[in-house]
């Protein structure tokens, strides 16, 4: 079986309809988020690249059309239509990093109906998860003012594959490394990394375990200090580096307790034992809230290492994200359900000073100092341009962050700039909330019959 079968059985059952009644026609499909999580003020674009991945290596197989029957509990002479088929459509997304706001299309996907529909459940997976945790590593970051950040998330997110992205996304948005030794390999990322309690634990005592693991690693060291009591840990530490000529590059990490009061006092025994140039590196449950406490109180805390709650983007673990229909064949349609009304048509934003975005058509001209976000990434199932580095992402999030209002970038209660509706699209929904009032209102009622 392919990543084809990753998809959710109505994808199939759909697809399979489409097929019987000849509607292959072109369908453009819109992913947007309908509105930002609490304590959000933007979002980071993030998971396209992993979706053109499965876009262009999209294959329904032989393999495939079995299980598709058996979880039908059909023959599979009834999905033979399914079989060999690729996506060959067109794809135009923001590029991953671009920060973006609720009701933004992210991606919009533009193939033969039956195909635009087989790749819905992948797409929204890939893009929803990523964008969560990329923005909420972003926050991160901000909080942590100017100081390193790195990701510890590896062994608490769901599944190596989410850790992997995870420490991807980080890179991404300006975390210094990864404790992710795949990650770090794969992506051209620093690898970082201390030891753990059972490290000294397994030792007659904590100095032992310093002096042992100092005479394993000739490099800048890192000492985990509050195993027993973190004062006298962070003592030992200063003598055992001290002792090594250790000082300069090497670190001890805090991962329990007051981490700011302990900070302080970490401080003052590494300066008294004349190692100024000794960082302090705070662990333990921490996420862009209790990063952005320790700096307001200026604890002396030089590296914050992220794990669980920013991995699995613990406040806000999902995004109001939805991959819908906007024109069938030439026809632009839309969903009027109560709070979830879509509007019509194939998109683009238009990006504006202080993010004073404008959502309009695909076709219409870019308002006054507008530029488009949404390039085209894909045509005939092909990518168009090479896949970008993580560092040109990298690049792409510093610059957006840079003019992203400040209401929009405090930790707590942001304010999200909303993105206004251009007249052409909000002329198009008119037209077509019409259209669709005028066909319910002839339809035959229950008497006609």
């Amino acid at each position: 079986m392919s990543e084809a079968m990753t998809t959710d059985l109505y994808e199939v059952t759909m697809a399979m309809s489409y097929l019987r009644e000849a509607m292959s026609g072109p369908a453009t499909f819109s992913l947007f988020v309908r509105d930002l999580p609490p304590d959000r003020g933007f979002l980071v674009a993030a998971g396209l690249e992993s979706s053109l991945d499965f876009l262009s290596g999209f294959r329904v197989g032989p393999k495939d059309v079995d299980a598709f029957a058996s979880a039908l509990h059909r023959p599979a002479g009834d999905l033979e239509a399914l079989l060999g088929m690729e996506f060959a459509g067109e794809v135009r997304a923001v590029p991953e990093g671009r920060i973006v706001l609720a009701g933004e299309p992210l991606v919009e996907v533009t193939a033969p109906l039956p195909q635009a529909q087989m790749v819905e459940t992948y797409i929204l997976n890939q893009v929803s998860h990523q964008t969560a945790i990329a923005s909420k590593a972003a926050r991160c970051v901000l909080a942590a003012a100017g100081r390193s950040v790195v990701d510890f998330s590896l062994r608490r997110t769901h599944g190596p594959y989410a850790g992997f992205q995870a420490a991807r996304l980080g890179a991404m948005v300006g975390f210094a490394g990864t404790s992710n030794v795949a990650a770090a390999t794969a992506e051209g990322m620093p690898a970082v990394g201390t030891m753990a309690h059972s490290y000294v634990e397994a030792f007659e005592t904590e100095e032992a375990a310093f002096r042992a693991f100092g005479r394993c690693h000739p490099g800048p060291l890192t000492f985990l200090v509050d195993t027993y009591d973190t004062e006298a840990g962070v003592r030992t530490a200063a003598r055992v580096l001290h002792d090594l000529d250790r000082g300069p590059g090497s670190a001890i990490r805090l991962d329990s307790g007051d981490l700011g009061a302990l900070a302080v006092r970490a401080r003052a025994i590494l300066d008294a034992a004349g190692l100024p140039d000794v960082r302090i590196v705070a662990s333990g449950g921490l996420d862009e809230f209790g990063v952005d406490a320790l700096v307001r109180a200026d604890a002396p805390i030089d590296i914050y290492a992220v794990g669980t709650r920013v991995g699995v983007s613990a406040d806000a673990p999902f995004l109001d994200s939805a991959y819908k229909m906007v024109e069938y064949d030439g026809r632009p349609v839309m969903k009027l359900s109560s709070a979830k009304v879509t509007a019509p048509g194939p998109k683009q934003v238009f990006r504006r000073p202080a993010f004073d975005d404008v959502i309009g058509l695909r076709g219409e001209p870019p308002p006054e100092k507008g530029i488009p976000l949404l390039e085209t990434v894909m045509r005939n199932g092909q990518r168009t341009r090479r896949r970008p580095t993580l560092a040109e992402s990298a690049t792409r999030f510093a610059g957006d962050l840079a003019g992203l209002p400040a209401a929009a970038r405090r930790i707590r209660a942001p304010q999200a700039p909303r993105a206004a509706t251009s007249a052409q699209l909000g002329a198009l929904t008119e037209r077509v909330r019409r259209r669709i009032g005028a066909q319910s209102a002839s339809a035959p009622g229950p008497e006609s019959s």
